[in-house]
């Protein structure tokens, strides 16, 4: 009888310890887990903090369920991207802007893994944009923009489109108008429009480092000093004006510029300033050994970079393809003006529409992919501001030309 009482006794208390156990695993399956903090830093150019900010809040509020995030902004050109990210991979962004000129050197410093949803993203993406984004055959970034060259814009109120096919016909126009057409020739970009449709050549060697380049040759058709008297031919105009891009926007502004070549990121500022006169056009042709030289162009693509020493691979991941895809490029195009490489958004009737980037599609029949290495930039932006200043010293051409190549070649 006592042991049949203790029996009971026992059963009844296992069973409230098992209740009381059922009770405490249903209050913990009630707390919700610790989601976790993610830290990211972007880089990007400062003219897309708005957008970014508007990207970054979208995004936390998609994720919101699987973590809590810190996304900071910095702004950093893209076109210097690259020195500042390889001066401290470790420290720089997770997520970076920058010019597809610069994704080789990037991946050969291990600051680029290959893109691992490399299907997605291809299949995604206009042609170009992918082959600007690789290296051989390897994808290392993502597309972003597909509009990264220039092209010319031109007030409609002074010139037909007639008058925009050769560049000397608007000097013309703007010097009787007392207005002025400008170009920046402190930039070796930009210069490459003289040179790259004469039969002239430069580009990066096997090594993908360094250039060859044959814009002084004095036995072609079109030789190096035919080019350079071209240039001091257009900078004797009384319309020439030799200004930066930032320039280029305040002549825009207070009217004393109305023509220029730039690309489409001023295209909101420029419509803002000149309204329904705005025009844009490719490139017009030069005067070059008795000839009309159809003007060339560097043409390339802005990608987001996912640095391989982040913290978080996979959220900066997972960032970048949501700041490139086809939502946010539209929203980019709305609010910048910037031509998407996401397929979808480049053929949506609002981008065919633009005035830029028909430009842009245009020019690109005459434009080629940049491709030269760190030592071109310097040399050629001396060369072109002595075109620009009327060859002050009185230098040979051709010893300037030499010097030049020299230096652009240079091991």
């Amino acid at each position: 009888m006592t042991k049949r009482l203790f029996l009971l006794i026992l059963s009844a208390c296992l069973l409230a310890l098992m209740t009381a156990c059922g009770d405490k695993g249903q209050a913990l399956a009630d707390i919700p887990p610790v989601k976790e903090t993610v830290s990211l830093t972007v880089w990007g150019a400062e003219e897309d903090e708005e957008l970014l900010q508007e990207i970054f809040s979208s995004f936390q509020k998609h994720y919101a369920a699987q973590a809590n995030f810190i996304i900071t902004y910095q702004p950093q050109s893209e076109s210097s991207c690259k020195d500042a990210m390889l001066g401290n991979l470790e420290g720089g962004a997770d997520v970076f802007a920058f010019a597809d000129d610069q994704v080789a050197a990037l991946a050969a410093a291990g600051g680029l893994d290959p893109i691992e949803d490399e299907e997605t993203i291809r299949r995604v993406s206009l042609q170009a944009a992918v082959e600007a984004a690789s290296v051989g055959d390897t994808l290392y970034a993502y597309p972003l923009t597909a509009d990264n060259g220039y092209f010319l814009y031109y007030n409609k109120a002074y010139f037909t489109q007639e008058d925009v096919q050769s560049l000397e016909r608007m000097l013309e126009v703007a010097a009787q108008a007392e207005k002025l057409v400008s170009m920046d020739w402190s930039s070796a970009w930009y210069v490459y429009a003289f040179f790259g449709n004469t039969g002239l050549e430069v580009g990066l060697n096997d090594d993908g480092l360094t250039n060859y380049c044959t814009w002084n040759r004095d036995d072609a058709p079109i030789r190096g000093v035919d080019v350079a008297q071209a240039m001091l031919d257009i900078a004797a105009s009384p319309a020439f004006s030799n200004k930066t891009d930032t320039d280029f926007i305040a002549g825009v502004q207070d009217g004393s510029v109305i023509a220029g070549i730039s690309g489409v990121w001023n295209a909101v500022t420029v419509k803002e300033a000149w309204g329904d006169n705005m025009g844009a056009a490719k490139l017009p042709t030069y005067t070059c050994a008795g000839q009309q030289i159809q003007m060339a162009s560097f043409s390339g693509c802005k990608l987001i970079g996912v640095n391989a020493y982040s913290e978080h691979p996979e959220w900066a991941a997972r960032l970048a393809e949501w700041i490139i895809s086809e939502e946010n490029q539209r929203l980019r195009f709305e609010i910048r003006g910037q031509g998407p490489a996401n397929v979808n958004a480049a053929n949506s009737p609002e981008v065919q529409s633009s005035p830029a980037i028909a430009a842009l599609l245009e020019q690109s029949n005459y434009s080629q992919l940049q491709r030269v290495g760190g030592k071109f930039w310097d040399p050629v932006a001396a060369f072109s501001a002595s075109m620009a200043q009327g060859n002050p010293t009185g230098s040979s051409l051709q010893v300037q030309l030499d010097r030049m190549v020299e230096g652009v070649s240079e091991r």
